[in-house]
């Protein structure tokens, strides 16, 4: 089974800087001990050249004293000598075959360095050779004990180096942790305004640079605050308005409904009886003038009331877009599979009721044939207003239709029934099969102005 894996979380900003300057730091100690390891090198170079000219000059006094140059004398002066100095004293007979070595060193005896520290500082040395007769005496230089001390030394001072880069870590991270703790308010800060706590503020800090963004953070926190309170009182305003707007609408409809069924029947039916006797008393003057007084009167009296109406009751076209958007707001609702996209474009002035009404019968006729008999994932809508016309283009890439129109059953009129609804208003309706299939209807009615008749 394989194991998640795990999550790494980003290094805190004063850990990242207390990081460079480390690295810096260690960078420069690098620096430091390659020049130390070069003056080291000379420094053992210098040591063991003189070491092994003092060495050569003394063993070539001590061989000018000796009486003869027999090898039993020489060994008795060599052995007591050990090693000179930093050198390895070795003697050779007159056939080349080693008589002598001196022992090894005793100092550090057992000791080694790792081959590419001994590589970097091991100089390199010509041995000396010192005839004593046949026999000859040789000098090598040897700079291993040297080189171990350099090595020691170079323990100690990275160990020191060590000691004191972490020293500096933890002291740098410390000082920034404590300098950068004004940001973790600021952050807790954004953190409450982005959850909606308009109300929060910054202390003013003391560095000037965190001073002008805690400034610039309150600051723009007030911005805010006044914004969202303006926000909020102009919604309330604008709820308050829609209330009193539909509430208006209501009452108007409602005084509307009773001049219709009271007082304009009223009228109407004392013109009736009006024009009754004025009929019958054609011959008798005292009475077929008052009715006809009273008939003209009345009409006039009905027309004072029908532009009453007009005024109280706007027209169903005035609020086509809310309809429709309340129709479409409805469709998406119960046919989530489907995408619609709707472009309104109705301008300021409104359309005839009987316009209005079409334009609406249509829309839902077309979206309920798309989802009853399209399978199409996307619907594109667009109803224009220009010249003189009102376009209404539904198109959808599903299957398309096979044939005419013609109605359907379960489709309400069907796409027959829409194109009698379309003729009637002197309009055209056309139904085509876009190249990347679907299918599209396309409605063009005249945009005129009808006059709603009171009965």
């Amino acid at each position: 089974m394989k194991k998640p894996a795990m999550k790494h979380r980003p290094l805190r900003l004063h850990t990242r800087i207390s990081l460079v300057l480390t690295g810096l730091a260690a960078s420069l100690l690098l620096v430091l001990a390659s020049l130390w390891l070069h003056g080291a090198r000379q420094g053992i170079h210098e040591e063991v050249e003189a070491a092994s000219r003092v060495s050569e000059q003394w063993l070539t006094a001590l061989a000018g004293q000796l009486p003869a140059a027999e090898p039993a004398a020489l060994l008795a002066v060599v052995r007591p000598l050990g090693r000179i100095r930093a050198n390895e004293l070795q003697l050779f007979a007159a056939d080349g075959s080693l008589l002598y070595r001196s022992p090894p060193p005793t100092y550090k005896a057992g000791r080694q360095v790792p081959q590419w520290f001994a590589g970097l500082l091991h100089p390199t040395f010509e041995t000396r050779s010192l005839a004593v007769g046949e026999l000859r005496l040789v000098l090598v230089p040897d700079a291993s004990r040297a080189v171990i001390d350099a090595w020691d030394d170079l323990l100690a001072m990275a160990g020191w180096a060590l000691a004191l880069l972490g020293l500096l870590y933890a002291v740098t991270g410390k000082a920034l942790a404590c300098a950068l703790r004004p940001l973790e308010q600021v952050m807790r800060a954004l953190d409450r305004t982005g959850r909606g706590h308009f109300d929060t503020r910054l202390p003013v800090f003391a560095t000037p640079e965190l001073g002008r963004l805690s400034r610039a953070f309150n600051g723009m926190a007030d911005r805010l605050s006044a914004a969202v309170d303006d926000n909020v009182r102009l919604e309330t305003e604008r709820e308050v308005a829609e209330r009193m707007q539909t509430g208006l609408e209501q009452e108007r409809r409602v005084i509307a409904r009773e001049l219709h069924d009271e007082l304009a029947q009223g009228i109407t039916a004392v013109r009736a009886l009006a024009g009754a006797i004025a009929q019958r008393t054609a011959g008798q003057p005292a009475l077929y003038s008052p009715a006809q007084s009273i008939v003209a009167v009345t009409g006039e009296m009905q027309q004072g009331v029908k532009a009453i109406l007009h005024r109280l009751r706007p027209p169903a076209g005035n609020s086509l877009g809310s309809v429709l958007e309340r129709q479409l707001a409805g469709w998406r609702l119960q046919h989530q599979g489907i995408t619609l996209h709707a472009e309104l474009e109705l301008g300021s002035r409104p359309l005839a009721d009987e316009l209005a009404q079409a334009v609406v019968r249509i829309i839902q006729e077309g979206l309920t044939n798309v989802a009853r008999h399209a399978a199409a994932s996307r619907v594109d809508l667009v109803v224009a207003r220009g010249a003189g016309h009102v376009h209404v283009s539904l198109t959808d890439d599903g299957r398309g239709h096979t044939g005419g129109p013609s109605p359907q059953a379960g489709c309400g009129f069907g796409l027959a029934g829409m194109a009698e609804r379309v003729a009637a208003l002197g309009g055209r309706l056309e139904f085509t099969r876009p190249a990347g299939g679907g299918f599209a209807l396309h409605a063009s009615l005249p945009d005129q102005a009808l006059t709603e008749e009171v009965s």
